[in-house]
């Protein structure tokens, strides 16, 4: 099996440095590719086989969230971990709307961008643990969007809101299994019964669901 192909997307050359070390440190992870700002970082995607880009939300010209958008529509297969100065649900909502699959306060450290990176390559949303701990205002028109789920989030039983709440914080299904004392399998059933509930369609449209509605383990 071939090795995960990462860019580093960020206009700060010091801290593209800092993820690179960290990153190729692990032996089937192999940086491929550095953007300094939203064009570079579409040119150079299109040129390269890439599997992840490690994405800095506030880069110059053309933020990260913008990119992410333009960058997952013209290689949905691609996976993108968002990276940011701030812990902020609205802009971790914002980036994950556009497609990313973890975003991270760059704060928390290299470490936590590998576990996000991990998470991203199983298929699974990490949200650092800030922005699960942080409030965040919404506007009004976000909160008329998802007003109409909220009779499914009423639905929820006890078990299910622990789920969802352990799955917002970027648990995976063996640690939410391990933490509630229940297996794997049934793990599974309570985020399906989940989103039939709430009337979302994937992991990531399920922890934004979380995120906006204050569900989010503290």
């Amino acid at each position: 099996m071939r090795n995960i192909r990462i860019m580093l997307a960020d206009d700060h050359r010091i801290m593209r440095e800092a993820l690179r070390s960290v990153l190729e440190q692990e032996p089937d992870l192999d940086v491929v590719a550095e953007a300094q700002d939203g064009i570079e970082a579409l040119r150079l995607a299109d040129e390269n086989a890439l599997d992840l880009v490690v994405m800095d939300v506030g880069m110059p010209g053309l933020d990260g969230i913008e990119v992410t958008r333009r960058l997952c529509q013209a290689h949905p297969a691609v996976k993108v971990v968002g990276l940011s100065t701030y812990s902020n649900r609205r802009i971790a909502q914002q980036m994950i709307e556009a497609g990313a699959c973890g975003y991270v306060v760059k704060s928390a450290g290299g470490d936590e961008v590998l576990r996000a990176v991990r998470a991203a390559v199983r298929d699974e949303v990490y949200l650092s643990p800030e922005i699960a701990g942080t409030e965040a205002g919404r506007t009004r028109g976000t909160e008329q969007r998802y007003q109409c789920k909220r009779a499914g989030e009423r639905r929820l039983g006890q078990r299910e809101r622990e789920v969802l709440q352990l799955l917002s914080d970027g648990k995976t299904t063996a640690e939410i299994a391990s933490r509630l004392n229940i297996s794997a399998a049934t793990v599974e059933a309570h985020q399906r019964n989940i989103m039939r509930k709430l009337d979302v369609h994937s992991a990531a449209q399920l922890t934004t669901y979380a995120l906006l509605n204050g569900l989010a383990a503290p």
